[in-house]
């Protein structure tokens, strides 16, 4: 990500700051949890480089596929100044006995920092602990881990799901029946956001959730999940879901084409707003919402890594988080029919559909989590 789309990010998170202000969908923030003890890092002897080690225990996802470019891309400007080696990347579909033996593989090889996107909210613990008596710096990215001594990097997931949950209780007016398409249960991410909706919707009573199944944070399972639910509640009045399965569930919408569409809520990937746009040439009226999940906040945590590891000291009046040791990187963009059009025609002109909308902090930005 250039710097240039990241001033344009900026630029649309400041108007969806406003959206907020103006009775909206919330801002992200660092929750105000004292932070926790931390590991001390000792700068690293003149001349030697630093190694980081990546844990990625799903690739059937574009999330993860543009992950891992950045982390690559990223971590190259790096090498070029002579600070790190290459990434050491254990990345597969694996369940969580597969992420620990991953894990392993990269305490084996010696890395000085491992960034894991983490299968389990607890299932890593042992081995997370063992690299961190090691002395490796061990940071969860995207997902946050309510771990000792582990740090995170990401937006806040629960509050990420309820800017968009609020969205759609707001449109149906706090009445009428949906259903939910969540992602891997269990998964960290998903239990907060799950959390997020489930707190939204204690707020409207009257909005009656139909059913709740799972589309595996894939495309083409979403879009039978959603298939299936039009089945079965032809009347449906709107549905929540999540990821790339937002375009897979507005995929059957649109092939099913209901005499009366359900209020939806969408993705911020190019594919989603490219769906939004056919619609809208359809439907003038239509509207959703896609709120951007980055991927940017791993690169972002692989800066932090490496400013650790000179042996900068963290602000601790900077963290948040279930454990102290969170970096909560705010939510780059909002898309709302508000600022739609400038968008997609500006981010998605020049990117695939697969493209997410991202942010990656630079060099300089992630000094302000550092002591000066």
């Amino acid at each position: 990500m250039t710097r240039r789309h990241f001033a344009l990010f900026a630029i649309t998170l400041m108007i969806a700051a406003l959206i907020a202000a103006c009775g909206g969908a919330p801002g992200t923030t660092a929750p105000t949890a004292a932070p926790a003890p931390q590991p001390t890092t000792a700068p690293a002897p003149e001349g030697r480089k630093f190694t980081i080690g990546i844990s990625n225990p799903f690739i059937s996802s574009e999330y993860r596929t543009q992950m891992i470019q950045s982390l690559i891309e990223v971590n190259k400007e790096y090498m070029e100044r002579g600070i790190t080696n290459e990434l050491v990347i254990e990345s597969a579909d694996t369940d969580v006995a597969g992420q620990i033996q991953q894990l392993q593989n990269l305490i084996n090889k010696g890395v000085d920092a491992i960034l894991v996107n983490p299968s389990d909210v607890n299932g890593l613990n042992d081995t997370l602990q063992e690299a961190i008596n090691k002395g490796i710096i061990v940071i969860s990215v995207d997902q946050e881990l309510n771990t000792p001594g582990v740090y995170n990097v990401g937006i806040d997931q629960k509050e990420w799901a309820k800017i968009s949950a609020r969205w759609l209780a707001e449109k149906l007016g706090g009445q009428g029946n949906i259903v939910l398409i969540e992602g891997f249960p269990g998964h960290p991410a998903n239990v907060a956001r799950m959390e997020g909706v489930e707190e939204v919707l204690k707020e409207y009573p009257n909005i009656k959730v139909l059913g709740r199944e799972t589309g595996r944070w894939d495309e083409a399972t979403g879009q039978q999940v959603m298939s299936n639910f039009l089945a079965s509640f032809p009347n449906l009045d709107g549905y929540w879901t999540q990821d790339g399965m937002a375009i897979g569930a507005m995929q059957a919408v649109l092939a099913a084409n209901p005499s009366k569409w359900p209020v939806l809520v969408g993705e911020g990937r190019c594919q989603f707003l490219q769906l939004w746009d056919q619609r809208l040439k359809e439907d003038p009226n239509f509207e959703t919402i896609a709120v951007a999940n980055p991927p940017g906040v791993s690169p972002t945590g692989l800066r932090i890594a490496v400013n650790m590891l000179m042996g900068k000291q963290v602000d601790k009046s900077k963290l948040g988080g279930a454990n102290g040791l969170s970096f909560v990187i705010p939510v780059p963009v909002i898309v709302t029919k508000d600022n739609f059009q400038e968008v997609f025609t500006t981010v998605c002109k020049d990117k695939p559909a697969t493209y997410l909308l991202d942010g990656i902090m630079t060099d300089e930005e992630v000094q302000q989590f550092f002591v000066k």
